[in-house]
């Protein structure tokens, strides 16, 4: 079975793990280097870094249409299955047709549920219960594709993007080398359409919308600083200085003006448009992160501390 691996952040690297565990990955496939940070440093995505580190051929093509020289690297090889779990582009109708048992895509959500960039983030942001991963066969549509199987997994009150995208990639990347053994045995696989009245949308995750709302019910707002977390991270203001907060807990008691901040024994506690939410870890900006009460420590000398 020759396959061909197609993905680019954290999520997609426990499924090419897996996948060059059990089988032969022939190609790795991951966008290209991009700066990062302040410095605008060039870091090595996560599947790159796996690839290099495994002597495994890998290609960073600028853009997938129109690339003669991309297409006929993939003709050489004649896989046949290309494996796509976060890639990140869409892919064209001849890649699409290229594989011998089609493009197999591992995403993030119960399809048709969630389709787009931010699967995981905007679950846990909507303060959804459960979420999963879905097998499908691709099309030249954004997840579109025929569903193969399905598989839940609860959402957990402390979960955050950072350890639900770990469940997730874990459990992707199990059912994954699961339907490639299958198919090897067999050789070939059952899928149905998706229901598109049940279609909904998950769209990348920039970093203004990490903006706490404090008018919002403490659970909203918690939620989104769990969605947040490992990124953009969920943030407020301060005496017009940005302030990221990392981890909260709900709290019920206050029920003071929006956003009001109060000492409650140590513990920080501010007011929301329902409940309140007790701060346990946040960030000055420029600063390192700290705790709730070292943070109370820190603004001793404001009357009136607000977030806003």
């Amino acid at each position: 079975m020759k396959i061909i691996f197609m993905g680019t952040p954290a999520f997609a690297l426990k499924i090419l793990q897996a996948l060059n565990r059990q089988y032969n990955v022939e190609l790795v496939v991951t966008q290209s280097d991009k700066p990062v940070g302040r410095k605008k440093e060039i870091v090595f995505n996560p599947v790159k870094k796996f690839a290099i580190d495994n002597n495994l051929k890998f290609l960073q093509p600028e853009k997938l249409k129109d690339n003669n020289e991309f297409i006929e690297a993939l003709k050489i090889i004649n896989p046949d299955i290309i494996c796509v779990a976060a890639y990140g582009k869409i892919l064209t109708k001849e890649i699409l047709n290229l594989p011998k048992y089609g493009c197999i895509n591992l995403h993030a959500s119960l399809l048709p549920k969630y389709r787009g960039a931010a699967p995981i983030n905007r679950a846990i942001i909507n303060g959804e219960k459960e979420t999963g991963i879905t097998i499908m066969k691709m099309d030249s549509g954004m997840d579109t594709g025929n569903i193969i199987s399905r598989y839940k997994i609860k959402i957990k009150n402390d979960d955050d993007t950072f350890l639900l995208t770990e469940k997730l990639s874990e459990l992707g990347a199990k059912k994954l080398t699961e339907f490639i053994g299958d198919l090897i045995s067999h050789k070939n696989y059952k899928h149905r359409k998706q229901n598109e009245r049940e279609s909904t949308l998950a769209p990348k995750i920039n970093k203004k919308d990490g903006l706490i709302n404090w008018q919002e019910d403490a659970n909203v707002i918690r939620n989104l600083i769990r969605g947040c977390n490992p990124w953009p991270i969920a943030f407020t203001n301060l005496s017009d200085k940005t302030v990221k907060i990392f981890r909260a807990e709900i709290d019920n008691s206050l029920n003071l003006s929006p956003g009001k901040i109060k000492n409650k024994g140590g513990r920080l506690i501010v007011s929301c448009g329902k409940e309140s939410l007790e701060i346990t870890e946040i960030q000055k900006s420029g600063q390192k992160r700290i705790s709730g009460k070292e943070f109370l420590n820190g603004i001793y000398n404001l009357e009136n501390p607000f977030f806003k």
